[in-house]
């Protein structure tokens, strides 16, 4: 048995999530269980049987025993005990918890130690308060905060499934209904967080989290600035977001943002939703940053041929670049997409499984270097550069630019063109006429007519008088 097989045992009894006595208990099981198998039993079991066997007896969880075989023994935050990683957060990792007395799931939010700084520290502090101060089904709630030595977390509701980026990712482009569900949800929270004077700024699908039943609840709100007073804000003048989905005025204007600001984002995750593509993928954040300000992203209907017209008028309306010709309000927003999304409440229940492509979760080391999802720095969700070939994306369009353009090419009930990265050029409608010349489609109407409104004997006399004429005609 090598030197950190052997740490178990100790990393266990050190961590206080194992007592002595389950650990001589789980020793016997083991030894039982090795003999009944035939195999040979000496005085010392693999840790890693006794891992196994603590995770099946419900003493300890995966990321627990993986964490004790690596021979770490802090995985406590003050009263909260660490069960499992969840992911990355805006501010940092994000761990699934328990209250140790209270006994309630919760998610930590930690702020590593390497950026600790006095003005993320600020920025960590605010989020705390704001949060705080929000109570709304379609947000995430913040419970508590505090600091365990030099390091600072915020508690908030745990919300069980996966983020809307990670379920495209795993399943690709939603239904209709499904994605307007979800978008419906988020545009309520983000409304309730607006009437409290807040904007969020970093609206995207890793920060909408979607339960198993379909409910959709915004996280990260406590990132938001104050839209009454911007003053107080140490971020205030930075570009905050993601380059994926951030708003023109975002980019020239960030000391002037507002809440359409978030309904272009929000435009922008709907677009991502539907189409399983962000808005302008490929290249890098000044490249996307550019697109966003000057280019329109291809047709949604490239990517769904069954969208109705009416239906991408709500992502046009909510992704015009002009601040004022946009979609004003998320309530709108919510209205709008209501008679696609049916009841949120009985949508088609998701799979919420860890997908193969995610990372493995880290240990809880704070001091470790992560990357930064919440700044404009970070490359986003958007596709690889050298997946994509950038060619021009202009349609032509008789709406304002900022808009998407009407569809060019099939319709509605056309069956999907092969689609690339870059999108492809969708081939003209054939000629409604078919073979018939127009000056025959126009005399067969008028015969059609004559033999419906006149009485059958008029009809045929008329067409024996212009026989006979003929006939008359040709003699001469």
């Amino acid at each position: 048995m090598t030197a950190l097989e052997s740490s178990f045992k100790a990393s266990a009894i050190a961590s206080g999530l194992v007592t002595p006595a389950q650990m001589e208990y789980v020793g016997r099981l083991a030894r039982h269980r090795l003999s009944s198998d035939g195999q040979s039993v000496g005085e010392v079991v693999s840790d890693r049987v006794l891992a196994d066997l603590f995770i099946e007896q419900g003493l300890l969880t995966r990321y627990q025993a993986d964490q004790l075989c690596a021979g770490r023994t802090k995985l406590s935050l003050g009263p909260y005990l660490i069960t499992d990683w969840i992911g990355q957060g805006g501010m940092g990792q994000v761990f699934k918890a328990v209250h140790q007395v209270m006994g309630r799931e919760c998610a930590v939010k930690v702020l590593p130690l390497h950026r600790a700084t006095p003005e993320t520290l600020v920025s960590f502090s605010r989020e705390i308060r704001m949060q705080a101060k929000l109570d709304c089904p379609y947000l995430v709630r913040a419970f508590d905060a505090g600091q365990d030595g030099n390091v600072h977390y915020l508690v908030t509701e745990y919300v069980p499934g996966m983020d809307l980026r990670r379920l495209v990712k795993s399943r690709g482009p939603l239904p209709i209904q499904q994605a307007a569900g979800i978008v419906m949800q988020a545009a309520l929270g983000l409304d309730y967080a607006h009437q409290k004077g807040m904007i969020h700024r970093d609206v995207k699908p890793g920060n909408i989290l979607v339960t198993p039943e379909g409910i959709a609840k915004v996280s990260d709100v406590g990132l938001a600035g104050f839209a009454v007073d911007l003053l107080d804000d140490p971020r205030a003048g930075k570009i905050i977001g993601t380059a994926d989905y951030l708003s023109p005025e975002q980019i020239r204007t960030p000391l002037e943002v507002s809440t359409v600001s978030d309904i272009y984002s929000l435009g922008c995750t709907l677009y991502y939703a539907i189409c399983g593509k962000v808005p302008f993928p490929g290249g890098d954040s000044t490249s996307k940053i550019r697109r966003h300000l000057s280019e329109t992203p291809w047709h949604p209907r490239k990517f769904q041929p069954d969208l109705t017209e009416e239906f991408i008028d709500i992502i046009a309306d909510m992704m015009e670049k002009n601040p004022r010709e946009r979609t004003q309000e998320c309530a709108e927003v919510a209205t709008r997409l209501e008679p696609w999304a049916g009841d949120a409440g009985e949508l088609t229940s998701l799979r919420m499984t860890r997908s193969p492509w995610m990372a493995p979760p880290p240990s809880l080391d704070v001091s470790a270097e992560l990357p930064d999802e919440g700044l404009i720095e970070s490359t986003g969700y958007s596709l690889e550069a050298s997946q994509v070939t950038h060619r021009s994306r202009e349609v032509p369009s008789n709406r304002s630019p900022g808009m998407i353009p009407p569809i060019q090419g099939p319709s509605a009930n056309a069956p999907s063109p092969t689609v690339s990265n870059d999108g492809p050029a969708l081939a003209p409608l054939p000629s409604p006429r078919g073979p018939l010349h127009p000056a025959s489609n126009t005399w067969i109407i008028v015969a059609m007519t004559v033999a419906l409104v006149l009485p059958p004997a008029l009809v045929v006399g008329a067409i024996l008088g212009f026989i006979l004429q003929q006939n008359i005609a040709a003699t001469r």
